[in-house]
């Protein structure tokens, strides 16, 4: 990896990192529930972006340093694991175990399909 692809890499995980924030600002600010669908949202949106931008990759659309740059930095900013497994946790630490298997399992459905869904369209482009 040369020095601007990394320095590219760092510039788009800050990026995604604010526009994860922003997002998760206004979804929750829109909803009522309080459970953390913000994060889900993002997960999953993150899930079909970078499905996309692989099966760009795939297709040799999009070159190694761009799905670097998209992949790993903006996506890998803009998405949390840490964040969905932290709401899961407290969740079940409020014993609302319904809620937090719908958000552990279901994040990780929805996710996964959005991911097939974005190489799916990606093949499509």
């Amino acid at each position: 990896m040369t020095a601007i692809v990394f320095l590219l890499v760092a510039l788009a995980g800050g990026l995604g990192a604010a526009a994860r924030f922003a997002l998760d600002y206004v979804v929750t600010g829109a909803t009522t529930r309080r459970a953390p669908i913000g994060t889900i949202v993002i997960n999953v949106s993150g899930s079909l972006l970078l499905g996309f931008v692989i099966g760009l990759g795939s297709d040799a659309m999009l070159n190694e340093a761009w799905l670097a740059v998209l992949g790993s930095g903006f996506l890998g900013g803009y998405t949390t694991f840490s964040t969905a497994s932290y709401e899961t946790v407290r969740l079940v630490q409020q014993r609302r175990l319904a809620v937090a298997g719908i958000n552990a399992f279901g994040t990780l459905i929805l996710a996964t399909f959005a991911a097939a869904a974005g190489l799916a369209f990606a093949s499509l482009v």
